[in-house]
């Protein structure tokens, strides 16, 4: 916990973070949340959110905006509790969709926790960082495995629950590849997860989609067993389900977003445009890419 005196003077520093889309998982509880997390596969996005905090005499409270609207934001806020008595004025922008399966939350807890580091010289670690955007995302029932998908970048295969301390991941080695994806509503991660019948049917499919996985680690099987997830979940919507289908028709290969009602296609074998147009009958198609970004300080 850090607090000063200050002089009057501002401190600001801008972090950015990339989103991360979930294509299956298992929940892990645990009292402690640090070991309390997910396992499962998932992809790292180019596109993210960039955060940029401020500390001073003129910051009187703390303050989350995001995309240029207060928020409450309970995940950042937590992050910035755990690290400072001080209020913080705390401004996001997001690449991605906020509440539809693509770590938003996970990013601006990361660029949050990243900023205040820098902009009040804790000398923190990204180890550090990194497990207090872990610990405000699972006391928030936001997220269980972003946080540590993100601070890895890539096709990120989380074979131990919880934060850096207690978690581990693995890579699949993927070429590089465009990502288009269709939103097509919201689904709140907390009421799913505090659902015991739904997690108990997601617990059965992660731990089987995970077999599956590291019986053949590739982005195709990566693809497959995410769809295989999303139906055997109950998870998945009809209209996502005719969107993956649409997709699978032109060769491409789709799932649905965990947790969110959106559906995240690949297109192997050079059938990229094919793929777009098919996904441009069911609405706006947004377009990222692979990446093995991870979070950074980005210069004012």
């Amino acid at each position: 916990m850090y607090t000063y005196e200050s002089e009057g003077e501002d401190f600001l520093a801008k972090a950015y973070a990339p989103g991360h889309i979930t294509g299956f998982f298992q929940i892990h509880e645990h009292e402690n949340p640090h070991r309390k997390g997910s396992t499962g596969c998932g992809i790292v996005l180019n596109g993210g959110v960039t955060t940029e905090v401020k500390v001073g005499k003129s910051v009187e409270e703390t303050e989350i905006f995001l995309n240029g609207k207060k928020v409450e934001g309970r995940t950042t806020r937590t992050v910035t509790e755990m690290m400072t008595e001080l209020p913080v004025r705390i401004k996001s922008w997001a690449e991605i969709p906020t509440g539809c399966g693509f770590g938003a939350s996970g990013a601006g807890a990361l660029g949050t926790a990243y900023a205040l580091n820098s902009a009040l010289s804790l000398n923190q670690t990204v180890k550090c960082l990194t497990e207090y955007a872990h610990v405000a995302e699972v006391v928030n029932c936001s997220g269980l495995g972003d946080i540590a998908a993100q601070s890895s970048g890539g096709v990120v295969v989380r074979m131990q629950p919880g934060g850096p301390e207690f978690g581990l991941v693995d890579r699949i080695p993927a070429p590089e590849a465009r990502v288009f994806c269709i939103v097509l509503g919201e689904i709140s991660t907390g009421s799913v997860l505090r659902n015991e019948a739904a997690s108990a049917r997601i617990n059965s499919a992660g731990k089987a989609a995970m077999a599956e996985l590291l019986k053949k680690p590739t982005i195709e099987n990566f693809m497959q067993q995410s769809k295989d997830f999303a139906s055997k979940t109950g998870l998945m919507s009809s209209r996502a389900k005719d969107v993956i289908e649409a997709a699978k028709a032109c060769g491409g290969l789709a799932s649905q977003a965990m947790l969110g009602d959106t559906v995240f296609a690949i297109a192997p074998n050079s059938q990229e445009f094919a793929l777009y147009e098919a996904l441009q009958e069911f609405g706006q198609v947004l377009e990222y890419g692979i990446s093995t970004c991870v979070p950074k300080l980005m210069k004012e």
